[in-house]
């Protein structure tokens, strides 16, 4: 399994800001628009995030592997959490949000920003505190038809 630095060629950095999206006072990390990753690209080359509004991903918060559910509202796409599993991440009101908790140990609140890093697009993502460097493994998820057996067992 490949490891990749989030400062090396190959992980797009991109600087997102949390926010508080609908009824909940839990912070949310407010993903950009495709149209502008131009502007906010850090590091590397990312045409786009490879992410629709529904996709349950993976997501690394301090080398830790998460599965997220990105959600959409008005003003675009969002995780509103990082769970332990993708069950966990369809269903979003069941078990510990790691992202929440994440971004309590570390204050940070809405208004701040951290650094979302594009490492698989549209599979494995990366959140991590500005200035900070992580390593995470590049390792692929299983083909689409793997995935949907997957899902429909964990139902």
């Amino acid at each position: 399994m490949p490891r990749v630095p989030s400062d090396g060629e190959d992980v797009s950095s991109i600087r997102v800001s949390l926010a508080r999206s609908g009824g909940t006072r839990r912070p949310c990390a407010r993903l950009p628009d495709d149209d502008a990753l131009d502007r906010r690209v850090e590091s590397g080359t990312c045409d786009e995030l490879g992410l629709s509004a529904d996709d349950i991903v993976r997501v690394v918060i301090d080398r830790e592997e998460y599965h997220a559910r990105v959600a959409a509202d008005s003003k675009g796409r969002l995780l509103r959490g990082a769970f332990d599993n993708r069950r966990l991440a369809r269903l979003a009101g069941e078990g510990a949000n790691r992202l929440v908790e994440w971004l309590d140990e570390n204050d940070r609140e809405p208004g701040d920003s951290v650094v979302f890093d594009v490492v698989v697009p549209g599979e494995l993502y990366g959140l991590r505190i500005p200035g900070e460097r992580t390593v995470y493994d590049a390792n692929r998820g299983p083909r689409s038809s793997l995935a949907d057996i997957a899902r429909d067992v964990d139902e």
